[in-house]
C-alpha cells in the first residue's frame, strides 16, 4: 500500500470513545463525506508513493485549520490557494496555517514539501471549550485519560511510512514536554526537534517573523541531514 492509501484509510475509520471533560467538545471532521474527499484528493495528489517522510506534530488540530479541512494546519483558503484543491468549505484564515504555507512556499512549494514531510498532531481530534480551541495538555486528567488514543494514533500514522530517526515538534513548551515524556515511555522516535509553534509566532512574534522561519529552515534541514 502507498502512503496515501494508508493515510486515507486511517482517517476514514477515525473515531474518539473517551469521555470528554465538561463543555469540551470534539470535532471529528472525518466524518463529513466532503471532507473525506478533500483529504482523499491531498493524499493521492501528494502522498501517492511508498517514500517514507519526517513527521512533524502540533498540539490538535484547530477549529478554523485541520479541525475544518481534515489536513493538518490547512485552512480553506490554502487549501485552495497553496494546494489546488477547490471545496465548499468556508471559514476565516487560521495564523498557523498561514505561517506555516508561508513556510512551506519558502521550502519550494507544497509538492516538494510533502514528498518529504508529513504535517500531522499529537491528537489527530481537535477540541473546542466556550466555542474556542481547547488544548488536551490544559486539562492534565484529560491529557492522562486521552494518551491511549494519542498513542495509538501516532503509531497506525507511523505505519505510512514515517522516518523514526527524528521527529519535529511543533511547540516548545508544554506540548514538546507532553511529547518527550511520551516518547520516552513509548520510544517511537530517536531524536525530536522542537520549534516554536506558529500561533505563538503570528500571535507575540510577528514582528520577528522572518527570524522564526529560519529557525524552523535550521530545524527542517537539521531532520533531513539526520535521516541522510
Amino acid at each position: 500500500m502507498t502512503f496515501a492509501e494508508r493515510a486515507i484509510k486511517f482517517f476514514s475509520t477515525l473515531d474518539l470513545q473517551v469521555p470528554l471533560p465538561e463543555g469540551v467538545s470534539a470535532m471529528n471532521p472525518y466524518k463529513n463525506p466532503e471532507v473525506m474527499q478533500i483529504v482523499t484528493m491531498f493524499f493521492e495528489k501528494f502522498f501517492n508513493d511508498e517514500r517514507q517522510r519526517i513527521f512533524v506534530f502540533g498540539i490538535n488540530p484547530g477549529r478554523y485549520g485541520g479541525g475544518l479541512t481534515g489536513i493538518a494546519f490547512t485552512d480553506p483558503v490554502a487549501l485552495h490557494k497553496h494546494l489546488g484543491i477547490h471545496s465548499s468549505l468556508k471559514g476565516q484564515r487560521e495564523p498557523s496555517s498561514i505561517f506555516i504555507y508561508d513556510f512551506i512556499e519558502s521550502m519550494g512549494g507544497a509538492e516538494k514539501f510533502y514528498s518529504k514531510f508529513y504535517f500531522t498532531s499529537l491528537s489527530p481530534i481537535g477540541f473546542t471549550k466556550d466555542g474556542k480551541n481547547f488544548n488536551f495538555y490544559d486539562d492534565k486528567n484529560f491529557a492522562e485519560v486521552l494518551r491511549p488514543f494519542i498513542v495509538q494514533s501516532m503509531l497506525e500514522q507511523l505505519k505510512f511510512g514515517a522516518i523514526t530517526r527524528t521527529a519535529i515538534c511543533l511547540g516548545t513548551g508544554e506540548v514538546y514536554k507532553f511529547f518527550r515524556s511520551l516518547n520516552h515511555a513509548e520510544n517511537l522516535f530517536e531524536e525530536i526537534l522542537p520549534v516554536e509553534h506558529p500561533r505563538f509566532i503570528v500571535q507575540y512574534k510577528r514582528s520577528r517573523m522572518h527570524h522564526y522561519l529560519l529557525k524552523y529552515h535550521e530545524a527542517f534541514e537539521a531532520a533531513l541531514k539526520a535521516m541522510s
